[in-house]
């Protein structure tokens, strides 16, 4: 790698101008941007087709409508052609067995914007349990994170105009009664962290004015944000704080009256309540009255003992070196663990009775990935179960706790053939000998020539993991062209559980970067692929990894698609939410740290005597998440060097990079018909 000079020696960004989002000569630019690589790819060979292909299976009245619980009714979120922005719908639960469910709209987001002439995004809801009559519904514009909250009455079908209202920030809410709020908010000057959260938590009470809600919590500038919430479970009423101190610490806080009293977890280790229980999940080792509980491990104890200083912990789940604990979710009467092994899933169920955990082991579809999202995890042990992977179309079933039993509620249609494929799992040996699996979808006949078109997806990052999907998208766009498909489960991610993600921690970060190149590179030995038809795709963190991979080995590859990316590493923390990851990859104003950032920083190793393989580059003007000023300015400074690369700026869409389906479709039309031009 190169060496980099310290930060203090950097020159002066000729680029820095394009962080202005909406500076007039900023979107003038982008325009001009979009122009050409509008004109470029709409005019191939591919585009319309993909276009009118991807807007169909989005737009598909067949898609499944997946649903949560508000009191009696299920509730959905739908759009489609006849409603790009989205309408919110609900049904009865025997409404939502038949193949076709009546479904009453709620809220027509169409309408709505265009009567108040507002640029609406749907950005969910949170309701007042048990009854679900009142809801606190999050608006964006454009998309982006920070949303205007409205209060809004279902019996009326209206939103309550003297109710709990909130401008446009970064919010976070919870409901404690139906007259009281717990709000972390834009209060004003000083009362946001760096991170660009709120840093102040206040119970808010109905009828009185923002500016008189009562401090519940308050946090320090430097620390990532602050939350409350209340578990509303009969008897176990419990409310909570929590300071998140950075991504991957915090402090939780249980709140008695007027007193917070600190629930003395470890600072890295996720904890909360179900029912009488605390459990407790560990990122790291934790040695407690003498015994040593394993990183991975999940962990329950009663809680009220626990606070009253005992520490007799049941050991719930024990990681291997195979297989992490990819998920919980609670019912009624049981937990539910979701564990991926060897990256495909298997669900465990336990119950605790008289004391005890019993356990047992779901019959699930052994293949893929599962999904458990409890039906009312406080009045019912009904949970839906979603399975799916590469080749076999989404299914969600009815399951209840306590039994294998399950009702197949709703299913995808195949979007595409997928009897001429198959999927294959593989092992990479990276650079320090690191096995790193990956998956391969392709035709079964499939030769070894080398010129098989191949596209490499992948992220590494945020303990995130990448698991068997079902894609139309996909299957349409690439697999029914010939392409193969490969999605690499490299460290960084949570494939592994927390050792996983922790091996590519901070001034560890270039083993994901290797394990990435490690699994191109076994693609090329195994002759499915070659440098001249292999392309790489990433999107966010996933952005920065094949921004550093196209940098580093740009022999590997001939196209790179780079969506949503963190680029430019000398100034990540300064920007937007930038400094909530420095848990991640470090605080370039240190220079110690910067040493190692500069060496993969994309925007700092790209240089113009180099070859690179062409680039398109996607992001969002509305994305208040990652900054659109790294894709911008290392499209101009590829530009000053002589580079060829696309970029494709869309006005919406937050950090998804699309608003609707027509930007969905627009967005990935654009993508895969680069991607066949390059590839194939």
């Amino acid at each position: 790698m190169s060496s980099s000079p310290p930060a203090a020696a950097l020159p002066d960004d000729p680029h820095a101008w394009l962080e202005d989002v909406g500076g007039e000569r900023q979107l003038a630019w982008v325009g001009q941007q979009n122009d050409a690589a509008l004109g470029e790819l709409e005019a191939g060979p591919h585009y319309l087709r993909l276009h009118e292909r991807l807007k169909t299976i989005l737009n598909s009245h067949e898609r499944i409508p997946f649903v949560r619980k508000h009191g009696d009714f299920l509730y959905n979120f739908w759009r489609d052609a006849d409603h790009v922005r989205g309408i919110w719908r609900r049904t009865t639960p025997d409404q939502y067995r038949l193949a076709s469910p009546q479904w009453e709209t709620v809220l027509d987001i169409d309408r709505l914007a265009a009567d108040e002439n507002e640029n609406w995004v749907w950005s969910g809801v949170l309701s007042l349990y048990p009854k679900g009559e009142r809801f606190l519904l999050s608006l964006s514009r454009g998309g982006g994170d920070a949303v205007v909250v409205r209060e809004f009455d279902m019996p009326s079908r209206s939103f309550v105009a003297d109710g709990f209202n909130l401008p446009e920030a970064k919010t976070d809410t919870a409901w404690i009664d139906a007259d009281t709020l717990f709000v972390a908010t834009d209060f004003g000057p000083g009362s946001m962290t760096t991170s660009g959260y709120a840093r102040i938590v206040k119970e808010w009470r109905r009828g009185t004015p923002l500016a008189a809600a009562r401090t519940v919590y308050e946090a320090l500038p430097t620390d990532l944000g602050v939350g409350a919430w209340r578990d509303f479970t009969p008897g176990h009423g419990f409310q909570f704080v929590m300071c998140q101190i950075g991504f991957y610490s915090s402090e939780l806080f249980l709140r008695e009256g007027d007193r917070l009293v600190k629930v003395e977890k470890p600072d890295d280790a996720r904890a909360y309540t179900v029912r009488d229980q605390l459990v407790i999940d560990l990122r790291s080792d934790w040695t407690i009255d003498g015994r040593t509980y394993p990183q991975g491990a999940l962990l329950a104890t009663d809680f009220r003992r626990f606070m009253a200083g005992e520490r007799r912990f049941e050991v719930l789940f024990t990681p291997t070196a195979t297989a992490s604990l990819d998920g919980v979710a609670s019912t009624r009467s049981a937990l539910l663990l979701n564990v991926l092994d060897n990256v495909k899933n298997r669900l465990v169920e336990l119950h605790h009775a008289d004391g005890r955990w019993e356990r047992r082991d779901v019959d699930a579809p052994a293949f893929g990935t599962l999904e458990v999202a409890p039906l009312d995890a406080i009045a019912s042990d009904d949970y839906f179960l979603t399975v799916t992977d590469f080749l076999t179309p989404t299914t969600v079933y009815l399951a209840h706790a306590g039994s294998d039993e399950r009702t197949p509620l709703k299913a995808l249609p195949g979007f595409f053939d997928a009897s001429p494929y198959e999927v294959r799992q593989f092992h990479a040996p990276s650079k320090d000998g690191t096995q790193v699996p990956y998956f391969v979808v392709q035709r079964k006949d499939t030769k070894a020539s080398g010129s098989n078109p191949t596209v490499l997806y992948g992220y590494g990052g945020f303990e995130v993991s990448l698991k068997p999907f079902y894609s139309g998208v996909t299957g349409a766009a690439w697999l029914a062209h010939g392409g193969v498909y490969v999605l690499a489960n490299i460290r960084g991610g949570g494939e592994f559980g927390p050792r996983w993600h922790q091996a590519a921690l901070k001034d560890n970060r270039q083993r994901a970067f290797d394990d990435f190149i490690a699994v191109a590179q076994d693609l090329i030995k195994r002759r499915i692929t070659s440098p001249r038809h292999l392309g790489i795709m990433g999107g966010s963190n996933g952005g920065l990894l094949v921004g550093a991979a196209l940098t580093q080995r740009p022999d590997l590859f001939n196209a790179v698609v780079c969506q949503v990316p963190l680029l430019d590493m000398r100034r990540y923390s300064k920007l937007l939410a930038g400094a909530s990851w420095m848990g991640e990859y470090g605080d370039p104003d240190d220079p110690a740290q910067w040493q190692y950032i500069a060496d993969y920083s994309p925007y700092h190793n790209v240089f113009p005597d180099k070859h690179y393989p062409r680039v398109l580059f996607t992001t969002s003007t509305r994305d208040d998440r990652v900054h659109p000023g790294h894709a911008r300015k290392m499209v101009a400074k590829m530009r000053e060097q002589g580079h060829d690369v696309l970029y494709w700026e869309n006005t919406e869409g937050g950090h998804a990079g699309a608003a609707n389906n027509d930007q969905q479709a627009k967005m990935w039309a654009l993508t895969y018909a680069f991607l066949l031009a390059q590839l194939t």
